[in-house]
């Protein structure tokens, strides 16, 4: 029986989830709230130059080759994908980085010079690293985690030991090389908590890196929500932007309708990809599920601080994805979990896409995104990020040996106070829920509301947790919580 479905937000959870529920022929209708879709993977554009505003990093090809297979596609019907080499360059010193290749050996071969022994140590941990993604990503993060039995299977009954260590525990007990400690450590900054609180189990993240490789879709991430949209729209998605929802009203405990713009819409279900916290505000009270006490004592994942400019000449020394760990993390760690606060010495990182993509910016012109992590709900004024703009563009151009802040033609600013006005975040969060134990599968809020009937979640606030990959599965998973209950 066709069905008529209400999704709030358009980002990749609320895309995905659309597809898979327009297919099965339902009446879907995605209501954005801004004037594009896309969520936090908006565009910019200005003075021909381009920019994502929110992911700029590909990884995992396999999770979206496995979403568009299940609609008889291949990610190149629809975007065009180059597999980046180096995959991205660390900056640890003045003029002194280091290349991630994007063939394994050379990666071998970068570990042994820096640290003997070390090669042989990084095939072991990246076999572990692989059969964990095989278990977590091919399996395990398309359950709905409603309950612990979920994860109990005879292959993750083998890994439990990579749940009760911390992957920096891990990689620490392998590795002496403050560097290649710093570099495994790296991919596990995309779930959004701190190294020493994270489980060794999601050592998969760094076969994600070395194994499967850094991509760059031509045109950039947004090309990756544009092909989504034109999936979707083939298959009878109504997108309708600029589109506030209000309220979700309930009659006799199940959805009944939404209130966009002032006007009242029923619908027989609401999937909601747009904030958790902030989707509960829109019901009554007594219909919530969880108390802004629950919230506050929540685990996020870092806010962000990102600057886009415009840049007059090419640039040297740089690669697409450069990070910045010239100083030590731990500092910058505490000033994001422990005590939040703005940060002294922050590690960053810059993207340059215009060195592999000529749609990024006009001829001889180099287009630059800047993200520095910090903790959410921080104070948040123009003086602040003109401090720190000055403060990142100083360290890079004596990293790198070269004159950026005379040169550039503009620069765009984006902060807490944006992730609130824009994606109604909590607190102003970038990430969603830190991945941490206590906040892993059935213990992050639940993907089906328990106090209303026909309601639904998906994204960053609920399972599998952060990252473009995960909002895919996140939405797969949405909708085939509504089958369950036509």
């Amino acid at each position: 029986m066709m069905k008529k479905i209400s999704i709030i937000g358009s980002g990749f959870s609320s895309i995905a989830a659309a597809c898979y529920l327009a297919q099965a022929g339902h009446e879907v209708h995605v209501y954005e709230k801004n004037k594009t879709i896309g969520g936090r993977a908006r565009r910019l554009e200005k003075d021909g130059f381009t920019f994502d505003i929110g992911p700029t990093f590909y990884w995992m090809p396999d999770v979206f080759e496995k979403f568009f297979n299940d609609f008889n596609h291949i990610p190149s019907d629809f975007y065009e994908l180059e597999k980046l080499n180096p995959g991205y360059e660390v900056y640890f010193d003045k003029n002194d980085s280091i290349k991630i290749s994007d063939n394994i050996e050379e990666i071998y071969q970068l570990f042994e010079e820096t640290e003997k022994g070390s090669a042989a140590k990084l095939k072991s941990f990246l076999k572990d690293a692989k059969r964990n993604y095989e278990i977590a990503v091919q399996d395990l993060v398309y359950r709905p985690g409603n309950s612990p039995l979920e994860l109990i299977t005879l292959e993750s009954a083998t890994r439990l030991r990579f749940l009760f260590v911390s992957i920096q525990k891990q990689i620490q007990k392998k590795f002496k090389s403050p560097r290649l400690r710093k570099l495994l450590e790296f991919p596990v900054l995309f779930l959004g908590a701190k190294p020493s609180n994270t489980p060794a189990m999601y050592n998969f993240m760094n076969y994600a890196d070395f194994g499967l490789g850094t991509w760059h879709p031509k045109g950039g991430m947004y090309s990756v929500v544009e092909g989504m949209q034109k999936l979707a729209e083939s298959l009878g998605v109504k997108f309708i932007t600029e589109a506030n929802v209000e309220k979700i009203s309930v009659e006799n405990g199940q959805v009944e309708s939404l209130t966009v713009n002032g006007e009242k819409i029923v619908t027989d279900f609401v999937l909601s990809g747009a904030d958790y916290h902030h989707t509960e505000t829109l019901l009554d009270e007594k219909y919530r599920q969880y108390s802004e006490k629950y919230w506050s004592k929540k685990v996020f994942a870092p806010s962000a601080l990102l600057f886009y400019i415009g840049i007059n000449h090419k640039l040297e020394n740089l690669s697409h994805h450069t990070l910045f760990f010239d100083t030590d993390f731990e500092p910058h760690a505490a000033d994001i979990y422990d005590t939040p606060r703005w940060p002294e010495t922050p590690l960053f990182y810059a993207s340059f896409p215009s060195m592999t993509d000529t749609n990024f910016a006009p001829e001889g012109k180099e287009a630059a995104t800047i993200l520095m992590p910090i903790a959410p709900d921080l104070e948040d004024t123009e003086e602040l990020r003109q401090k720190y703009l000055k403060l990142i563009l100083e360290r890079l151009e004596s990293l790198t040996g070269q004159d950026i802040q005379n040169n550039m033609l503009f620069c765009e600013s984006y902060c807490v106070n944006d992730f609130k006005e824009d994606y109604n975040s909590y607190k102003g969060n970038a990430y969603g829920l830190a991945n941490i134990l206590t906040q892993t599968a059935f213990l992050r809020p639940k993907i089906k509301s328990k106090k209303v009937k026909n309601l639904i979640f998906s994204g960053q606030l609920t399972v599998p947790g952060p990252g473009v990959p995960p909002a895919l599965i996140s939405g797969k998973i949405a909708a085939e919580q509504i089958f369950q209950n036509i």
